[in-house]
């Protein structure tokens, strides 16, 4: 197979190329961009001098190169305007960014401030959450891939929503991310002086992944209801850790929680479910396709606390769309994800 990569020089897009790289059946992967092209791979990106030294292709070049799969790991706005024009071409998309993902156009410019893609193709979309949407991914030719959080938060979530244990009005959803997840362009939230030794909340009630949370917990689960979605700053470089917080409909056991966890994971290769209070860190995820998940009743509450780790660039990024790629053709999952956890 040939792949090809939109905006590779982003931090999602870096490791896409890494991943496809080493997949053993991408045969070549070709790299595009549409401000760079000309230039020398290793010249945006230093660290792979000696390593490849590809030119950045011009995205008129696209059309025609043959390929069987792009990847578009360009930012929200730009995936609008550029991918319409591929669909119709004999390949397979997969995009990074939120421009596919909510199929609500008034919703979209509401928390994006940017005008919808075409609601067509919107509506063609698949939502590639792989665990929840896999024979949809199969058979889809557009797949948004999800977000970061909402990747951590909603596979943390859904079995208890879909299994009506927890109140879906009463979620609250505390995620903290490591810096990569705001992007490669530096920013003053992210300076070094504002980052380091410090923690900070931002977009209090306006993250834009509030509404793809909401909209993919009704697709799921057939439960319309409004979160309480808050994100964090933290000084790492990578990783997502959500804790979420519910009321429990009924009493239930920690015993019925697990069992039902693993009745929706016990098959699934990259979620882990630990057992109840499992001390969980990010690190344990570093450089993986894995999200793990571990829970805790609060009986005097009647509350549970549900807590998972991902790492933002792999599965809430580049690994997510490799582990759709490979069910879309029909390739073993894992392939190309087998690598372990990088520890420490």
């Amino acid at each position: 197979m040939r792949a090809g990569i939109i905006g590779v020089t982003g931090y999602g897009g870096m490791e896409l190329f890494r991943l496809l790289s080493a997949h053993t059946e991408i045969t070549e992967v070709l790299l595009y961009s549409s401000s760079r092209a000309g230039k020398e791979l290793s010249e945006e990106i230093q660290h792979l001098s000696h390593v490849q030294d590809q030119e950045l292709r011009s995205m008129k070049e696209l059309p025609s190169d043959g390929l069987d799969i792009v990847f578009s790991s360009a930012p929200s706005g730009i995936s609008t305007e550029i991918l319409p024009s591929l669909v119709d071409e004999n390949l397979k998309i997969i995009d990074l960014a939120g421009d596919y993902r909510i199929k609500d156009a008034d919703t979209y410019r509401a928390w994006y401030k940017k005008e919808p893609p075409p609601q067509t193709l919107v509506n063609d979309a698949v939502y590639g959450l792989t665990e929840w949407k896999r024979e949809e991914v199969q058979n889809g030719k557009l797949i948004a891939n999800p977000g970061c959080f909402p990747t951590a938060a909603l596979i943390g979530i859904l079995p208890l929503l879909k299994e009506k244990v927890i109140h879906p009005a009463s979620l609250v959803i505390d995620a903290k991310s490591g810096i990569s997840g705001a992007g490669a362009t530096p920013g003053k939230g992210t300076h070094f002086t504002q980052a380091n030794d410090s923690l900070s909340i931002y977009k209090i009630h306006q993250h834009q992944h509030t509404p793809e949370i909401e909209q993919t917990i009704q697709t799921c689960t057939g439960s319309e209801t409004k979160i309480t979605f808050h994100t964090h700053l933290v000084p790492m470089t990578r990783g997502i850790m959500t804790t979420m917080y519910a009321e429990l409909t009924d009493s239930v056991t920690s015993e019925s929680i697990k069992e039902i966890f693993d009745s929706y994971y016990d098959s699934e290769y990259f979620v882990r479910v630990h057992r109840e209070k499992a001390n969980l860190f990010t690190k344990q995820v570093y450089g993986s396709n894995f999200c793990d998940v571990t829970f805790a009743v609060d009986e005097r509450t009647n509350r549970i606390t549900v807590v998972s780790c991902i790492d933002n660039l792999l599965k809430g990024a580049a690994g997510q769309a490799v582990q759709n790629m490979n069910v879309m053709f029909g390739m073993e999952e894992t392939k190309g994800l087998e690598a372990s956890p990088m520890f420490p």
